[in-house]
């Protein structure tokens, strides 16, 4: 395989497509050995029929605001690589959704699907639609306009798509009852429902929770202990909600949450009625963090990220490449331990290369935030089984699955020198389960 020459065509056929050209470079260069050594990977052309999805649905949706007035939005699903299982992934609705986020996202999500041993390919979907400041009924027709373009091209055994930025449970419901009464079946096509038609317990929480197991088992492998370390978080929304309230069971202290105004520090820990405030402030607040700062007498630090304290562990937890070179010098002049994805992709190249030069423990997010995915699976499963589980139950699958994923990763990225590189762990092994897959059954 001859990296360079194949980012070259992908640059030329997709310029300006930055996010998704990043996350396939990142695979690329680290898979590149491994890949030299199968020469029927090469044969069947393997990498470049990988990086191209296998359809893009572009749709426009139309839909009447409370004024009356129409609006009209785009609508995207992407279904990457479903060699293994039908494709999963999740829609967002953001203002910054377009097709080089999507297609990265895309793409890390078929190789996030593959480590969770569950099978499901990889797809992701979503629109430039905001939900901030809409009123439920305007939620409600734009979701029922964006399921008219969809349902036909989902099912449960054919694309199942999720929630993601924007795309919650309320959200869900409306994307669910509008499938259910075009296509005149109860089925588990999309995750994230509701328990009562449905839906999984934790799954909510289930990619904060899994982060931290992950994070976890990295330290333990280190020789190190989680209780007692201090940790950074980003983001206020679900994510960084599941990942505070595991990290303070697991006996660590969280310091920070963020938003775009900038982030709050509170050295007594984030624990308790401070961590249903988050989730109190992202529903009602516009995505602001300040009022936590009078509400608990913390530090609110505008315009600026969490990534200059000095902490044990870093988890960013909002967006993608929100932690750069310059918040990784700082981190690791502060002597962090160890940092996390549990957001897609949310460091820069750069700050990854400057970890791994320093071998800094650091968990890309394709493994650490797998735990979402995963439980969205469970989800599938339940549906299909026509059965629920309890909370412990798919907590405990949960578990166990964050832990396979871990030993694949360090299976696949131990080094010579001991240091575990786990962003070359986790796409090796995801990459040779889908590639693998995809030789099987032939040039399709």
């Amino acid at each position: 395989m001859n990296i360079e020459k194949l980012m070259q065509s992908l640059e030329a056929k997709h310029p300006g497509e930055n996010e998704y050209l990043q996350a396939v470079r990142e695979v690329l260069s680290t898979i590149e050995d491994v890949y030299n050594q199968h020469p029927e990977f090469e044969n069947a052309k393997i990498a470049e029929r990988l990086v191209e999805p296998d359809r893009i649905f572009t749709f426009k949706i139309p839909w009447v605001d409370d004024r009356g007035e129409v609006q009209v939005n785009l609508g995207y699903r992407i279904q990457f690589n479903n060699a293994i299982g039908p494709y999963k992934g999740g829609l967002r609705f953001h203002p910054s959704v377009n097709l080089s986020i999507l297609k990265f996202l895309g793409f890390e999500q078929i190789f996030k699907n593959a480590l969770t041993t569950l099978p499901m390919g990889g797809a992701k979907g979503g629109s430039d639609f905001n939900p901030k400041g809409k009123s439920d009924a305007e939620v409600m027709r734009f979701c029922q306009a964006f399921m008219l373009e969809l349902w036909q091209h989902i099912g449960p055994d054919t694309d199942v798509p999720a929630g993601d930025i924007g795309v919650g449970g309320r959200e869900i419901g409306y994307l669910y009852g509008m499938y259910r009464k075009l296509a005149r079946e109860n089925t588990g096509v999309l995750t994230g429902k509701n328990l009562e038609f449905g839906g999984s317990l934790i799954r909510p929480e289930a990619t904060g929770f899994g982060g931290l197991y992950f994070v976890k088992q990295m330290l333990e492998t280190a020789g190190q202990d989680i209780k007692g370390k201090t940790i950074a978080i980003s983001g206020f929304g679900n994510v960084a909600w599941g990942a505070a309230t595991k990290a303070t069971e697991l006996g660590a202290k969280v310091v920070s949450i963020s938003g775009p105004d900038g982030y709050i520090y509170d050295e007594n820990g984030i624990s308790g009625e401070k961590i249903d405030y988050m989730l109190y402030l992202r529903a009602t607040c516009n995505d602001i963090v300040s009022p936590y700062a009078e509400k608990f007498g913390a530090q609110f630090v505008p315009d600026r990220r969490p990534w200059e304290l000095k902490v044990d562990i870093a988890l960013p937890c909002a967006t993608q490449n929100e932690l750069n070179e310059e918040d990784a010098k700082a981190l690791i002049n502060n002597g962090v331990i160890c940092v996390g994805e549990v957001s897609n992709m949310g460091c820069t190249p750069e700050a990854i290369e400057l970890f791994l030069q320093h071998k800094i423990m650091y968990g890309p997010g394709k493994a650490v935030n797998a735990g979402g995915v995963a439980t969205s699976g469970l989800e599938m499963s339940q549906n299909a089984m026509h059965l629920t589980w309890t909370a412990e139950e798919v907590d405990a699958k949960l578990h166990q699955i964050m832990s396979e994923i871990h030993a694949q990763c360090v299976k696949n990225g131990r080094e010579a020198d001991g240091y575990i590189n786990y962003m070359k762990g986790a796409n090796v092994a995801g990459f040779l389960k889908v590639a693998k897959a995809m030789l099987a059954q032939g040039v399709i």
